[in-house]
């Protein structure tokens, strides 16, 4: 099976859709979604839309069930809470049910899709110790999160020493069978890695590859959309630096 794995499309239409026809590209069987869909961005809906038009297997975020009940964005910054609130007054009904039914986790055979970490589904892995912490939480040798926004993979070895990588320009992960893995493609709406282009992986199991892609969208287009929704003008900008 070949996986399509994208996180945290952040409502970035023109992101979505070139992301998506490389995966077709690439001869995608099944896209998965680790949660984010909404928040920040000006096409929340037609996020949603196409997402389901794919038949895209996704798990919820936090900004997706904070944008069906705002309440729950007290803990996001200032930013965050206006995209928010914007957000949950334009979703339209089917797609408020459709993120309504988002679970938190997804397994498949040999690996688990969570948004932040394995039980602690928002929290953040962002340092070996956090992998290591996470590797006890998990039995599936292989684990794809977001939240971060920033494109990574954590292994642990047979001996069970755990290293780090950053995949901030792509880059394959071949899969060793005694290893195990925490691996984040980085966002498709929103990067933060000071790499301004959508992040994504492609996944197939049959070769235990992960390949980590990143691809150039029209970031003018979205700040201009962005500007006409009147979201704040600081989360449009920092598309253009990647952070």
């Amino acid at each position: 099976m070949r996986y399509g794995i994208i996180s945290d499309v952040h409502s970035n239409l023109d992101a979505l859709q070139p992301v998506l026809e490389e995966l077709d590209r690439k001869g995608m069987d099944q896209l998965l979604c680790l949660g984010d869909i909404v928040g920040y961005g000006p096409n929340p809906n037609e996020c949603c839309e196409l997402l389901r038009a794919r038949h895209c297997l996704a798990i919820g975020g936090n900004h997706d069930e904070a944008a069906l009940s705002p309440v729950q964005a007290d803990a996001f910054n200032s930013l965050a809470r206006e995209a928010i609130a914007w957000t949950n007054r334009e979703l339209s009904p089917d797609n408020r049910e459709f993120l309504v039914g988002l679970p938190r986790e997804r397994s498949f055979p040999g690996f688990v899709i969570v948004h932040g970490a394995p039980v602690f589904h928002f929290a953040y892995i962002l340092s070996v110790l956090d992998a290591e912490s996470s590797f006890e939480r998990v039995s599936a040798p292989l684990t794809f999160i977001g939240h971060t926004h920033l494109a990574e993979v954590y292994y642990q070895n047979d001996q069970g020493r755990t290293f780090h990588r950053k995949l901030t320009s792509g880059g394959v992960v071949k899969l060793e069978p005694s290893y195990r893995y925490i691996l984040n493609p980085g966002s498709v709406g929103q990067p933060r890695d000071h790499n301004p282009q959508a992040s994504f992986a492609y996944f197939d199991d049959e070769t235990e590859s992960v390949e980590v892609l990143r691809i150039s969208y029209d970031v003018m287009k979205v700040r201009r959309r962005m500007r006409t929704a009147n979201l704040p003008a600081e989360l449009a900008e920092r598309l253009s630096i990647g952070y």
